[in-house]
């Protein structure tokens, strides 16, 4: 067999479906196709066209300008379009006002990041067939508060953030969180960001006994910070504002780090991310979970029985995807933790070593 011969086969195999198995699905892929968003919109569409096309299904695109109230001409094209369901979805803006005319419609959509509290809240309350891989509200905050309380028992803790909004938001959700857990940190405060120098702060938290950190801010301030504590025996984590290039100081090994899954890096994509990269398609950014996404309504609609519709089959089913097992649960979020603890090291955030975690133990949960 060819080399050119043996790809397409690999790539055909792992996208899951011949053309013999075709469902006939028209799917609507609502993506970004100019403007700042434009490169992951094209992210969105090569996914999603790449599993699509190989399940005999059609790609039905729809321009997402993410502005308020653009709702209404989403759920008009993709009515007029004849869309069976709908992916993409960047923004909640895309969703809102859309929703009730797809349930309508009997059009379900998967959306890969909107996560607003209030629109999945009303999701539920109407029973609009909108689903989302993206981790739910708080799921950064109750992870990350898992990973403290089992890396770090017994131990004066303290969490900084560095004054914005979502930096602060998310340190005082953690410290919630880990006061449940009968946590108390010995401090919560907010620190001065892109200082050349922490040693005042560093002395300050040796003064107050504190040997564990968690720090909601950029991987500049924490590798500054890093540095500035070598030796000093203060452990430290952040979240997944370190996913990011190193700003001057460089983010040294040890630093742990409470983050998304990488999609690609998971032994279910591996064959894939491969096999995409012969198609000059490059696996990163939105690429496989608009795979998945595409994956899942095909398989959804191969398990719809007389009792259930293609929303019903997309909520009570269980899918493997090129970026894991996909159920939904009853809030319509993704059932599956995405949260992993990992370690910065040899460049490279990894699975940490002990004693940062004792046993692997399953995302924000404690040892």
């Amino acid at each position: 067999m060819t080399k050119l011969a043996l790809t397409t086969a690999v790539l055909l195999s792992l996208l899951s479906a011949g053309l013999a198995d075709a469902k006939g699905l028209t799917i609507g892929v609502v993506a970004p196709v100019d403007g700042p968003f434009a490169i992951l919109g094209k992210q969105i569409m090569e996914g999603a066209k790449a599993q699509a096309e190989a399940a005999g299904n059609t790609i039905l695109p729809v321009p997402e300008s993410c502005a308020p109230d653009s709702g209404v001409d989403v759920a008009s094209r993709l009515i007029a379009g004849g869309a069976s369901v709908a992916i993409g979805f960047l923004c909640a803006d895309s969703l809102i006002g859309s929703a009730q005319a797809l349930k309508d419609a009997s059009i379900p959509a998967i959306t890969l990041s909107a996560r607003s509290k209030v629109l999945f809240e009303d999701a539920v309350k109407h029973q609009w067939p909108i689903y989302s891989l993206s981790a739910r509200p708080g799921e950064e905050a109750s992870a990350t508060a898992g990973f403290i309380a089992g890396a770090w028992p017994g131990t004066g803790i303290a969490l900084l953030d560095d004054g914005t909004l979502n930096s602060h938001e998310l340190a005082a959700n953690i410290r919630l969180e880990l006061e449940e857990k009968g946590i108390k940190p010995v401090l919560a405060e907010t620190f001065r960001p892109s200082l050349e120098n922490q040693k005042i702060l560093v002395r300050r938290l040796q003064k107050a006994g504190v040997s564990a950190v968690y720090i909601a801010g950029a991987r500049s301030d924490v590798a500054v910070i890093a540095r500035d504590a070598a030796g000093t025996g203060i452990a430290l984590m952040g979240g997944d504002q370190l996913v990011a290039a190193d700003d001057g100081v460089a983010l040294p090994d040890g630093v742990l780090a409470a983050i998304p899954e990488r999609w690609r890096e998971q032994p279910a994509a591996s064959g894939l991310v491969q096999a995409l990269a012969e198609q000059n398609i490059v696996a990163e950014g939105y690429v496989l979970p608009a795979h998945a996404a595409a994956q899942i309504v095909d398989k959804a609609q191969g398990m719809i029985s007389d009792k259930q519709d293609l929303a019903a089959s997309i909520a009570g089913g269980s899918f493997d995807t090129a970026v894991g097992t996909v159920t939904f649960a009853k809030d319509h979020f993704r059932a599956e933790d995405v949260y992993r603890l990992t370690e910065w090291r040899n460049g490279a955030f990894q699975a940490p070593v002990p004693p940062a975690s004792q046993t692997p133990a399953k995302p924000g949960q404690t040892q």
